[in-house]
C-alpha cells in the first residue's frame, strides 16, 4: 500500500514507518516541512495542507498532536492539546474527503482517556464517554474525522493506552527514579493502567489497515490491564529494585497540577475487545515479559 503518516517523527510514528517499509509498503510523511521531496507538507494551525498531492494514497495513519505528558497544563498548553487534535484532524479529513481517489482507510489516533476516571469497571468500545478534559478532547478528536467517514473512507479511532517503549513516552520518564530505587506507587495505587507494548501498537495499526471489519472506536491496549501498584511492582521486579517510595496524591497534584488527576491518578480498566474479535494476536501480552523485553533492548 501507499501509506501517508502524520506525526511520523513521534514515538509511534518512528516505530511505524520502518515497520511499513519492511513489509513492502511505501510510506510517506505528512510533515511541517524540512523533509525530502516525497513528503507532503502541512501547517494545521494556518489551515495549510498539500491537498494537491493527497490523492492516490491507499491508507492514512494520523498520529500528530501536542504531547500531553510534557509540561504543566496551563490554559495555553490545554488549548494546544485540544486544537492540535481537533483542528489538525478536521483539516486533514476535509482534504481527504476531496481527494481523488479516496484512501480506503484512515487510522486516526485517540486515547483511552475517552473513558475518563472509571475505577475498576471493565470498559470496552461500547462504554460511554467519561468526564474530564481528556475525555472531552478525545470526543472532539474523534468527531473531527466526520468528513472522512461521510466521504466513504473506513475510519478507525485507535484509542491508545499507556505505551511501553524504550525510546520514550511515560516509561522513559519513570526509569531514572526506579533505577535509583526511589520509585513507587502513585496515590492509592489502585487506579488501573491499560498498557500496550510499542510492538503491539504498531502491529495493531498494521492489522487495522488490513482488516476491513474494523471501523469506529478500537481499543489499542493489551489484554491484561493492571493497577498502578502492580505496574510499579512489576517494573521493580524486572529492574531488581525496591518500589517503596510512593508519591502521595497531594504530592502528585502539587508537582503536576491538573495533569496528575487526568493522567496519573485516573483509572481506566480497558479491554481490547474489537482487536481480539478481529483476530489480532498480541506479541507482548504479559507485563513482566514486556518490561524484560523493553529493558533488555534499552541496556
Amino acid at each position: 500500500m501507499n501509506v501517508l503518516v502524520s506525526g511520523a517523527t513521534g514515538l509511534v510514528g518512528s516505530a511505524l514507518l520502518p515497520a511499513l517499509t519492511e513489509r513492502g509498503h511505501v510510506a510517506r510523511r505528512l510533515s511541517r516541512g524540512g523533509g525530502d521531496e516525497h513528503d507532503l507538507s502541512w501547517r494545521p494551525e494556518r489551515g495549510e495542507i498539500d491537498e494537491a498531492r493527497l490523492g492516490g494514497f491507499d491508507a492514512v495513519v494520523h498520529l500528530a498532536g501536542e504531547s500531553i505528558a510534557k509540561g504543566r497544563w496551563t490554559e495555553d498548553k490545554k488549548a494546544r492539546i485540544r486544537d492540535s487534535r481537533r483542528v489538525g484532524t478536521r483539516l486533514l479529513c476535509d482534504a481527504l474527503a476531496r481527494s481523488k481517489p479516496l484512501p480506503k482507510v484512515l487510522v486516526s489516533a485517540s486515547a483511552v482517556g475517552f473513558y475518563g476516571n472509571r475505577g475498576d469497571a471493565w470498559l470496552d468500545e461500547e462504554s460511554a464517554l467519561g468526564a474530564g478534559f481528556l475525555a472531552e478532547v478525545c470526543r472532539e478528536w474523534e468527531a473531527a474525522t466526520r468528513p472522512a467517514i461521510e466521504a466513504g473512507i473506513r475510519v478507525v479511532h485507535a484509542r491508545f493506552g499507556f505505551i511501553l517503549s524504550r525510546h520514550g513516552g511515560g516509561l522513559a520518564q519513570m526509569l531514572p527514579p526506579f533505577r535509583a530505587g526511589v520509585g513507587g506507587k502513585i496515590g492509592s495505587g489502585e487506579q488501573y493502567v491499560s498498557w500496550i507494548a510499542i510492538e503491539d501498537l504498531v502491529g495493531a495499526i498494521l492489522h487495522a489497515l488490513a482488516s476491513e471489519s474494523l471501523r469506529g472506536p478500537v481499543n489499542f491496549v493489551g489484554p491484561a490491564p493492571v493497577t498502578n501498584r502492580d505496574f510499579v511492582k512489576s517494573l521493580g521486579r524486572v529492574l531488581k529494585r525496591p518500589t517503596f517510595v510512593p508519591m502521595p496524591t497531594f504530592a502528585a497534584r502539587i508537582a503536576f497540577g491538573e495533569m496528575a488527576d487526568e493522567l496519573l491518578l485516573s483509572s481506566q480498566r480497558v479491554a481490547p475487545r474489537r482487536l481480539l474479535a478481529s483476530g489480532y494476536q498480541f506479541q507482548c501480552p504479559d507485563l513482566d515479559g514486556t518490561f524484560s523485553h523493553v529493558l533488555e533492548k534499552a541496556s
